[in-house]
């Protein structure tokens, strides 16, 4: 591999959050290497996350649904790649994902041990999750030499996306946004119920901040509009903006807050990457697997007996983790920041 400029091919993952954690990675590669080009292959979705991020050098989207293993897109994409990148680090742990810099024959090919991948890696590296505790660690990790990767004694740079000024401007035209205050609320998550505060919870609070003279901005996918229309009924400066947003215009949108309140999901590694305060409410997950990389995050974790079970619904069948997670103490929580600031 030339020293002096080397072709980074990065196979990246597949959900808004990691995608999110992925630019520490990337991070990590300018620094240690400043004339590297670093190329992503992603899915189509991510490419206004990436673009938002400055050490990105081109995105090369993968025709391909969740799921889908897509042979055709695979060999058409590592096709075009031939001949272009020296290294290829692959972050997912499936087999499928190590396909392309396999058929682009690129020469160094790293990633973890998974999936029976033996003969599509060139090295081959086992995860130690105890010391590799976090996601944001283990796509550090394959960065770094390996003596250094299974140290876990490295700096994990936090991500931060680039703010569109403009964009944001024509989005409080578009949206009719007040020049309240603005606090952020984001009800989903993908991956399941057990991650969900309750809807009726994040209306109490939005009732709460509009009260007190806040702007209320529910942000979110079309899965979420429902939820959105839930959590607005009856509000005035409330506004239910899921599924009515592109993805790069929520990290502007998010970039004007002077607070949210998120579920641990996409959008909570989204506004931890603009800077905002974030107030996390963890169920089922855990924050020590997956904090938003941040310094100004506040942490709403029971730690239950039973938590964190990691479970898309509750084993249990009452959710207790977020059910006893009240609106009062997240309330409390924001104005005692508020109280801070003034």
């Amino acid at each position: 591999m030339a020293n002096s400029a080397p072709r980074l091919l990065v196979i990246g993952p597949s959900w808004v959050g990691d995608m999110v954690m992925a630019q520490s990675l990337f991070m990590t590669l300018k620094a240690r290497q400043p004339g590297a080009t670093i190329g992503v292959v992603a899915p189509a979705w991510s490419q206004p996350i990436l673009e938002r991020m400055p050490e990105v050098d081109e995105v090369l989207p993968l025709a391909v649904g969740h799921g889908e293993f897509g042979l055709a897109s695979r060999r058409e994409l590592a096709s075009r790649l031939r001949g272009r990148f020296d290294r290829a680090i692959v972050l997912p742990r499936s087999w499928k994902a190590a396909l392309v810099p396999f058929m682009a024959r690129i020469p160094e090919r790293v990633g973890f041990l998974g999936e029976h991948r033996y003969g599509l890696l060139k090295e081959r590296r086992k995860l130690d999750k105890k010391v590799l505790d976090q996601t944001v660690k283990r796509f550090v990790s394959l960065g770094l030499p390996l003596k250094e990767a299974t140290s876990g004694n490295f700096e994990l740079p936090k991500p931060r996306l680039q703010i569109d000024r403009d964009n944001l401007v024509n989005l409080r035209l578009t949206h009719s946004l007040s020049s309240r205050p603005a606090i952020g609320l984001m009800p989903g998550a993908e991956y399941g119920p057990a991650k969900q505060w309750p809807v009726n919870y994040f209306h109490g609070l939005a009732k709460r901040l509009v009260l007190d003279g806040f702007e209320v901005r529910v942000l979110g996918g079309p899965k979420d509009h429902a939820d959105g229309e839930r959590i607005v009924q009856g509000l005035p400066h409330a506004h239910n903006l899921c599924g009515k947003t592109q993805l790069a215009d929520a990290v502007d949108l998010l970039a004007d807050c002077r607070q949210v309140v998120t579920n641990d999901s996409g959008l909570m590694h989204v506004a931890a990457a603009v800077g905002v305060r974030i107030h996390a409410l963890y169920g089922s997950s855990s924050p020590a697997y997956t904090p938003p990389l941040t310094d100004n995050a506040v942490i709403h974790y029971l730690a239950l007996s039973c938590s964190p079970c990691f479970q898309r619904t509750c084993p249990l069948g009452h959710t207790n983790c977020l059910n006893q997670l009240r609106v009062d103490q997240v309330y409390q929580s924001i104005h005692a920041n508020v109280k801070r600031e003034a």
